[in-house]
């Protein structure tokens, strides 16, 4: 069940976003609102189980990239805290789509409009659920294109298209700093893996490092992604 929350949002994606044109404007309404009722049932489920028994969950896929140091596994976890967050991100996701599906009811394009929507809620639940910081990284990443695509869905207006480049340079910037939090982790952790670094962080205390001639504490970055 908990693998189906990340992977709903996906089908539902590629469902409007590949047979919308068969099945219509309703049809891809449909599907879309129904995989995220889903998933807020799924999560809010999940939310509740695992805070009563004070448990973790943790899916291994397999290995994704492996270059020597390097090792980067497909994975997800989940825990109460991952799991609040999916629980809120479903639960504002799917008033999102219903919002949307009456607000652009009339627009010819309504079914790319909602493959957008679940595309980025997929893209928000990897970012959630990833156990380790370049699948964090993707995550972000995807949800920088999704919104780019939402805010230039109307690409024929020219403030739309305006919008659009402002949210992806701003986030660029994003990117770059996010990028060298994770390259000095993995410089001095030797690993992206999230269990492996929380659990040398007290032996890395007073680590500091030096960044446009300001000087920084290593564990200030850990406390970055982890909150």
């Amino acid at each position: 069940m908990c693998l189906s929350i990340v992977i709903l949002p996906l089908l539902g994606s590629l469902f409007s976003g590949l047979f919308g044109r068969y099945v219509g404007r309703h049809g891809s309404v449909v599907v879309s609102i129904f995989c995220m009722c889903l998933v807020s049932f799924f999560s809010i489920y999940e939310f509740y189980y695992f805070c009563l028994n004070n448990d973790s969950y943790f899916i291994l896929l397999g290995t994704w990239i492996q270059s020597n140091i390097l090792v980067v596994n497909w994975g997800f976890i989940f825990d109460p805290l991952t799991l609040s967050m999916l629980s809120m991100i479903s639960i504002v996701s799917t008033v999102v789509h219903i919002y949307a599906s009456s607000y652009m009811a009339n627009d010819p394009h309504l079914s790319r409009f909602m493959s957008y929507l679940s595309l980025f809620t997929f893209f928000m639940f990897i970012l959630v659920t990833g156990d380790n910081f370049i699948q964090l990284f993707l995550g972000w990443e995807g949800v920088g294109v999704c919104s780019y695509l939402l805010i230039n869905f109307w690409f024929t207006r020219v403030q739309a298209n305006k919008s659009a480049l402002k949210a992806l340079i701003m986030n660029r910037i994003g990117d770059f700093g996010l990028m060298i939090g994770i390259l000095l982790i993995f410089y001095y952790f030797r690993s992206v893996d999230f269990s492996f670094v929380f659990a040398l962080v007290p032996y890395f205390i007073n680590i500091k490092f030096s960044f446009f001639n300001f000087d920084f504490n290593l564990l200030s970055i850990i406390a970055f992604f982890y909150l």
